[in-house]
């Protein structure tokens, strides 16, 4: 899939400047071009900003009805070609078919849910009466209204997944959208909008700007016709926007180190399946994948062995291969940076179980035992297909060093103690708790976001439509009966 022109206000359109200059998007398997998108430019930004602000007027005045039957049609048609986004994401991205299938195949029911979210936006009537002095003769409510023109930046883990997620209930609520996407993965991003373009978007309401965050993150972030940003990445990268944006609305999804808590009570079979599954798949570059995990003290060689045995079943290789189960870190630097991680840890007295051998951009699975909790592969994200074993003497202390990191985005136990479960979710510092299962699971319909250094805001389509709104209070002065 090659793109020469950027989408501006859901047209298709040269770029302004640098002579329609194309970046190469390539495999990070094979190192294959597998398309080409054009590098987008300050005089770029500006004319999708001036279209977004027209677009807005136009999208929030058309019925939440009629926006719904346009968003019903991009469903459809993702639904169509999910098969070809699926094709374009393992390409791009790296992650095996399978994973891509499944990411490709989430696009329409996220539609659906947002274009159902959208219609229902309701206000609420206000008790004014109960205020000292006021009588019957007052009538107040909240009315809510799209926020106007929404900057979503999106990463290159799950190319489909979190743009669907921010620009469909942008649009539900009434927003017109200017979308980056990661410079490595864009070509997803403009197989999604031209399913929204060929569904019938007004003009103005849908721009995808390609090329570097550096160049023109700051550009969109800064802008004051900009209402909301919307933005998936890491942690010192939203630190960045939210020091520029100046007075806007912020929805940070940010950096992780998801603990998982194994307690001797625990379905130790049950636990390592679940940590085999969710400390690797897509090549472990998820937000919240398991990297920790704290297990009690007493069924570490059991857990150890269980573990090992199921991540011994895992497969790098291509990623199109239907043999194969964890595909390739995004560039051959990321797969770098992870191996340098777990020789750091390894240097550190960590004992390395398994895996840990990198080919080009693939990691083997790894696994680490007798991890320092307070160590760097503990702490710091590490955003690559590799788990960190650390032990505690009882609960209280596992969820001590559970919460031991800046971040706080999910976290999960095994266990079959109330008790510990209660004390548990009380407790730990994370927005998203899962009991007898890892951290990997969302459902998209939930509230999704973190705590900490995680970041701010909530996603999931209810949340995010509400994210996307903002609220007025109208209160209605009538004479009071004589």
């Amino acid at each position: 899939m090659t793109r020469s022109e950027l989408l501006i206000g859901g047209a298709w359109q040269s770029p302004r400047e640098g002579g329609g200059r194309l970046k190469d998007v390539v495999s990070p398997f094979d190192g294959r071009t597998v398309g080409q998108v054009p590098i987008s430019g300050a005089a770029d930004v500006e004319a999708a900003l001036e279209s977004a602000s027209h677009g807005a007027q136009i999208w929030r005045r058309t019925p939440a009805h009629e926006r719904s039957e346009i968003l019903l049609r991009a469903a459809a048609l993702a639904d169509e070609r999910s098969e070809e986004i699926a094709r374009v994401i393992s390409a791009e991205n790296g992650k095996t078919l399978k994973e891509a299938r499944a990411e490709a195949g989430r696009s329409g029911s996220i539609i659906r849910l947002a274009a159902f979210e959208g219609t229902q936006l309701y206000g609420q009537t206000l008790p004014l009466d109960a205020n000292p002095g006021t009588g019957l003769d007052k009538v107040g409510f909240t009315l809510p209204q799209p926020v106007g023109v929404v900057v979503a930046i999106t990463p290159f883990n799950y190319p489909a997944l979190l743009v669907n997620h921010k620009i469909a209930p942008a649009l539900a609520a009434g927003n017109s959208v200017i979308l980056k996407p990661a410079s490595t993965t864009p070509l997803t991003a403009l197989a999604l909008a031209e399913c929204f373009i060929d569904a019938g978007l007004p003009e103005g309401v849908l721009s995808v700007l390609t090329g570097s965050g550096g160049q023109i993150g700051d550009q969109l972030a800064a802008d004051r016709r900009v209402r909301k940003i919307s933005f998936t990445g890491s942690t010192s990268v939203g630190e960045h926007l939210a020091s520029i944006a100046g007075v806007k609305k912020l929805s940070l999804e940010l950096g992780s180190s998801a603990p998982v808590v194994v307690l001797p009570d625990a379905d130790i079979e049950l636990a390592a399946s679940a940590v085999a599954a969710g400390g690797y798949a897509n090549a472990g570059q998820v937000c919240i994948s398991v990297q920790r995990v704290i297990v009690h003290e007493d069924i570490q060689g059991d857990f150890l062995d269980a573990l090992s045995a199921k991540v011994r079943e895992h497969r790098i290789g291509n990623p199109e291969d239907d043999s194969t189960t964890v595909g390739t870190l995004i560039t051959e630097t990321e797969a770098k940076r992870v191996e340098e991680s777990i020789r750091e840890a390894v240097g550190a007295g960590a004992r390395l179980e398994l895996g840990g051998d990198r080919d080009g951009a693939m990691i083997e699975p790894a696994i680490l035992s007798g991890v320092d909790p307070h160590s760097a592969i503990a702490q710091d994200e590490i955003f690559g297909p590799a788990v960190a074993v650390s032990t505690a003497p009882d609960v209280r202390t596992a969820i001590e060093l559970a919460n031991s990191t800046d971040y706080g985005l999910a976290a999960g136990i095994f266990t079959n103690n109330v008790d510990a479960c209660v004390q548990y979710m009380r407790e730990i510092d994370a927005g998203n708790i899962h009991i007898n299962w890892t951290p990997l699971w969302r459902a998209d319909l939930m509230p999704y976001g973190g705590l900490k250094a995680s970041g701010i805001g909530k996603e999931g389509l209810r949340a995010a439509v509400e994210e996307m709104t903002e609220s007025k209070t109208v209160v209605i002065h009538g004479r009071p009966w004589t």
